[in-house]
């Protein structure tokens, strides 16, 4: 080989090296994401039964008088606020004394909740990457399998809507943990709703919404508290 062959091919090394290949894989942001997009990218269709909640929604579940007394005064303390908060005024007067009180997080068996946690999942034909409101998965450092996302913190549904937010979040989650279906839940102000996400073939899924949830009603409180207990609970016989 001459000189100058030599010279060609290492030219061509470097040049292979720091050329930038652009990706036209589609991305989408779960801030941005809309119904219409949701739907153009994957078979996905509400199914109305809400009995599919019934394992979840464990009416036989107590809750002890300290608990009931807690969740009083956090409706009495809010009640005439809670509509007019941000999203940060809600996570912070409001739902994080909730999550604490739940307390999502094991160091012995590895888990916790995650806050504003970067997710990414890339399927053949499109990316899904944006921050998660609320994550619950293994890992204590970083978010290693997402079982559980709550999104979106937010006062009112304006221009943004939770739903195909927490959808995507919740596709995302169910294909990085290899399983076939997930829960999560969105939140519109003081109002809540659970979902579930089941696959049911190659980029297809089902999907449910709970009736709501009123936050301000001290039983629909208790409801939203036992629901959240049993995903905790649900999380611990699962490892």
């Amino acid at each position: 080989m001459s000189e100058l062959e030599e010279k060609i091919i290492q030219l061509e090394k470097r040049l292979l090296k720091y050329e930038k290949i652009e990706d036209t894989t589609p991305t989408y942001s779960f801030s941005k994401i809309t119904d219409n997009d949701l739907y153009n990218l994957v078979d996905i269709q509400e199914d109305f039964d809400k009995s599919r909640f019934n394992d979840w929604f464990d009416k036989t579940q107590e809750i002890d008088d300290a608990v009931e007394l807690f969740l009083n005064n956090l409706i009495a303390k809010h009640i005439n606020l809670i509509y007019s908060y941000n999203e940060e005024d809600l996570k912070l007067y409001f739902l994080a004394p909730i999550f604490n009180k739940i307390d999502f997080q094991s160091m012995q068996q590895g888990f916790r909740a995650f806050y504003n946690e970067k997710i990414f999942y890339q399927s053949k034909t499109f990316i899904f990457n944006g921050e998660a409101d609320f994550l619950l998965a293994k890992g204590l450092k970083k978010s290693k399998q997402p079982y559980f996302f709550i999104q979106e913190f937010k006062k009112g549904k304006k221009n943004s809507d939770p739903e195909p937010q927490l959808l995507a979040e919740m596709i995302a989650g169910l294909e990085i943990s290899k399983v076939q279906s997930f829960r999560g839940a969105y939140i519109i102000g003081a109002i809540w709703n659970f979902v579930i996400l089941e696959k049911i073939g190659e980029d297809r899924y089902k999907y449910y919404v709970s009736l709501n949830f009123d936050s301000t009603k001290i039983e629909d409180l208790k409801g939203i508290y036992k629901n959240l207990m049993f995903i905790k609970e649900d999380m611990i016989r699962s490892l």
